[in-house]
């Protein structure tokens, strides 16, 4: 593979960790020690992928995420964050952050980050077919794949506001199961939920990562749709 992937950290023993990983995926790693010198090196580099540290000395990460996406706004840009720091995260999605993976390290969320990203760099060279509706006998069906941000918006709201008008029992919002939300898809998914607040068509969310489903659920999303987890034909009656 030899794609590369640039992690920001100020602590080396993390450094070094990521780089024994990720080389053994494939990976051509790129270190830095704190954002300034991660924005120096994604200056110079310009790999595709970024996992950066949240807090560290001379630059922040946070900081780091806005220099990186106003040089190329298309990086996937991972934070590391506390654990529980739902904070952090949710300020990093809104600043188009594309996924978020918690402190202490597991290798399994790592892997998965991983598949995720790799997926939504493909869907972003062909964006056809990253919001497809379907109507099933129960329910009207929209698959969701990729990163949902403000670029996907219009084809999902095009997308819901055909899925309403098939005068279902439901409209299920499905996330294929690399799919991320990044702060801008997530106020206008939000918005998209509250106008439809009141009108009797229940909507259900599935197919969300464990780590967007906090972040739904901290924003209050889940007062607008139903967080649906099960096997989703007896939903849809498919």
């Amino acid at each position: 593979m030899n794609d590369k992937v640039l992690v920001i950290d100020d602590e080396r023993p993390t450094l070094k960790m990521f780089t024994l990983l990720l080389s053994a995926y494939g990976y051509e790693v790129l270190t830095a020690e704190n954002g300034r010198e991660g924005v120096e090196t994604f200056q110079r580099e310009a790999p595709e992928l970024v996992l950066t540290d949240i807090k560290m000395p001379i630059m922040d990460g946070i900081e780091a995420l806005k220099a990186i996406k106003k040089l190329n706004p298309a990086t996937e840009v991972i934070v590391i964050t506390g654990h529980g720091d739902m904070d952090l995260a949710i300020q990093a999605l809104n600043l188009d952050a594309t996924d978020f993976i918690n402190k202490p390290l597991k290798r399994e969320a790592l892997e998965k980050a991983l598949t995720r990203a790799k997926e939504r760099m493909t869907i972003a060279r062909n964006a056809e077919g990253q919001v497809v509706l379907e109507e099933k006998s129960r329910a009207a069906v929209i698959g969701v794949r990729g990163n949902v941000s403000a670029m996907t918006m219009p084809r999902l709201t095009e997308a819901f506001e055909k899925a309403v008008a098939m005068d279902k029992e439901a409209v299920l919002i499905e996330f294929e199961k690399n799919a991320s939300i990044n702060g801008a898809g997530i106020t206008g998914l939000t918005e998209l939920l509250r106008s439809n607040a009141g009108s009797g068509t229940r909507i259900f969310l599935a197919g969300l990562s464990s780590n967007f489903r906090s972040v739904f659920e901290a924003l209050g999303i889940t007062r607008y749709a139903e967080l649906f987890d099960q096997e989703t034909e007896g939903l849809t009656g498919a």
